[in-house]
C-alpha cells in the first residue's frame, strides 16, 4: 500500500511537467537520459549525430568498442527511440545492409542535453578568463 501511495505521490509530483497528450510519458523521457548517460552510449549517439549513419562494423572500427558490448549498447539505444537500425538490399551485396542513424529524438536528447550543458561549461570558461 505505502509503494502505491509512493507512486502516486510521483505522479502528482510530475503533473505539469509534459503536456496532457504528450508524445511520449515521463517514464520514456527519463528511459532515453538515462540511456544517454552512459559513456559508451554517449559516444555512439554523438558520432552518429555528428557523422551520420553507420552499420555496426564501422561504428566498432571508430569507437574502438568490442562487438558484443557495441550491440548491447546499440540495442539500448534502439529500445528507448534515439537509434534506429534500417536494413537496404546493397547492388553489390547478396543480402540486407545493415545501419544504424540516430532518430530526431537521439538528436535532440544530446543536442538539448548534455551538449548544451558542455557549452554552457565552456562559456562560463571563457567568461571567467577574460
Amino acid at each position: 500500500m505505502a509503494e502505491s501511495g509512493r507512486s502516486d505521490r510521483g505522479s502528482e509530483e510530475r503533473a505539469g511537467l509534459l503536456p496532457e497528450h504528450s508524445l511520449l510519458s515521463f517514464e520514456e523521457y527519463m528511459e532515453m537520459q538515462r540511456a544517454v548517460g552512459n559513456a559508451t552510449r554517449f559516444r555512439i549517439l554523438d558520432l552518429l549525430v555528428d557523422e551520420g549513419a553507420h552499420s555496426a562494423k564501422e561504428l566498432k572500427t571508430a569507437l574502438d568498442i568490442e562487438a558484443n558490448s557495441l550491440h548491447y549498447h546499440l540495442d539500448t539505444l534502439v529500445d528507448v527511440g534515439l537509434v534506429e537500425n534500417r536494413k537496404r538490399k546493397e547492388p553489390s551485396s547478396d543480402g540486407l545492409y545493415s545501419y544504424y542513424r540516430a532518430t530526431s529524438l537521439g538528436e535532440g536528447i544530446l543536442e538539448h542535453g548534455v551538449r548544451e550543458l558542455m557549452r554552457e561549461e565552456w562559456d562560463l570558461l571563457d567568461a571567467y578568463s577574460e
